[in-house]
């Protein structure tokens, strides 16, 4: 009786085992023929992703193991030059020794030290909020939010650039999703009156858009938000630390920090560039997600060398030592320089993300190639589908780090690579 059960679930029962195997590494091979055609095809069409092997600490100048020569990075989401700052680094080893590796446990069984209780309540009064809930990375905090506080009844109005966590997250709850045109805050209205009848609107924006510098008028969207009495989030990760008088992000930047519901945030970039990210915001919103938030309740908590880090960085911020206007000075002198030289350079002056748009694929990553192999620069050329067809471009990054040395051979690199390739003249 229990072979008949198993017979009715199980079509391969009582098949030879080798005859399961052939059929298993047919299987394999019809998955391996299909997806090393997909891989060809990006390496034809330019879009093939290759990473690189760093061989030290992250810093303005490291080693890569293609190059015997040290090379400048300028393509770091290291914005501050937290990641290798003695500061940090001593707080990490300091923290490591009186809290361990790690917990291994989720929070809410065994796994929520005191110092994840003060990282949190750093980060609130930071930010100015309610309370705050970690999460192993941004991109787990954006997975967990929507699903969590959202549901058929309601709607999400999305910038049609936004990150891809927050369009996973999205994804993952049922709420009815209204996309509207980037930055177009026509389009995003039109949304909102489409939408009148819903239980709740959330519109959802990057502060900072990662692949163009561009920065949401946080300003016009809660305006619109307060006439449609609709919620706002907002992404911060290429914002919090350095953008705003304080580093406090772009709603400290557009004067709405009390008018913003919820940000998600990083701990991975600015903020000593480990790992770890956030929400923060509303007290019933964040105390929901402990309930709730699927990637909280079912993932590690931070590693306390990394939470250590993280307070340190906190401190810094609110005692005004981080270099914030410095990074903002460099950024602009930076993408000046480039635009004179005749480079397509977007984003806003200030910020540290100075897009380089070069529209091909392969021009792209050529361009990057020759910036190290001549110049020992090191940048990466980014392309579909990170950017969308015929957008390819290279990312540069600046940091509070770069010396001005170093800033004048990377701008000297991109005229010169500029020239050669035909991109300026």
């Amino acid at each position: 009786p229990t072979a008949m059960r198993r017979s009715l679930t199980s079509p391969l029962l009582g098949v030879p085992c080798a005859t399961r195997r052939q059929l298993s590494n047919s299987a394999a091979a019809s998955l391996a023929t299909r997806l090393n055609g997909d891989l060809a095809s990006m390496r034809e069409a330019g879009t093939f992703k290759v990473e690189r092997v760093i061989t030290s600490p992250m810093e303005p100048e490291m080693r890569v193991a293609e190059s015997e020569d040290a090379v400048l990075n300028f393509c770091a989401n290291n914005y501050l030059g937290f990641s290798n700052h003695p500061r940090l680094v001593e707080a990490a080893g300091r923290y490591l020794k009186s809290h361990g590796l790690g917990v291994s446990s989720v929070r809410f069984i065994c796994g929520t030290q005191d110092i994840h209780k003060q990282l949190e309540a750093s980060i609130s009064a930071f930010h100015r909020t309610d309370d705050t809930i970690l999460f192993p990375s941004c991109f787990d905090a954006n997975a967990g939010l929507f699903e969590s506080i959202l549901g058929a009844e309601d709607v999400v109005l999305s910038d049609a650039l936004n990150h891809a966590s927050i369009i996973d997250g999205i994804r993952l709850c049922k709420a009815k999703r209204e996309r509207y045109a980037h930055l177009d805050m026509s389009d995003l209205e039109a949304g909102l009156q489409r939408s009148m009848g819903a239980r709740t609107r959330l519109i959802a924006t990057d502060g900072v858009f990662s692949m163009d510098g561009d920065v949401a008028p946080l300003d016009t969207i809660c305006e619109l938000a307060d006439r449609y009495d609709a919620l706002v989030f907002v992404d911060e990760c290429h914002a919090t630390g350095f953008v705003g008088r304080s580093g406090r992000g772009t709603p400290e930047y557009f004067h709405v920090e009390d008018r913003v519901d919820i940000v998600t945030s990083t701990l991975g970039k600015a903020l000593g560039g480990a790992t770890g990210g956030y929400t923060t915001g509303r007290g019933a919103v964040v105390g929901t997600l402990r309930q709730k938030a699927r990637p909280y309740l079912f993932s590690n908590s931070i590693a306390p060398c990394v939470v250590g880090a993280a307070l340190e960085v906190f401190e810094m911020l609110d005692s005004g030592s981080a270099p914030v206007a410095l990074l903002q000075e460099r950024a602009r002198g930076f993408r000046q320089r480039l635009r004179h030289a005749g480079f397509t350079v977007s984003g806003a002056d200030s910020h540290p993300i100075c897009p380089v748009l070069l529209g091909d694929a392969r021009l792209a990553s050529a361009f990057a190639d020759r910036m190290l192999s001549d110049h020992r620069i090191y940048v990466v050329g980014f392309s579909f589908p990170v950017v969308p067809h015929g957008k390819a471009r290279i990312r540069t990054q600046l940091s509070a780090a770069h010396t001005e040395e170093q800033i004048d051979r990377a701008v000297a690199a991109f005229i010169d690579v500029g020239k050669q390739l035909g991109v300026i003249v």
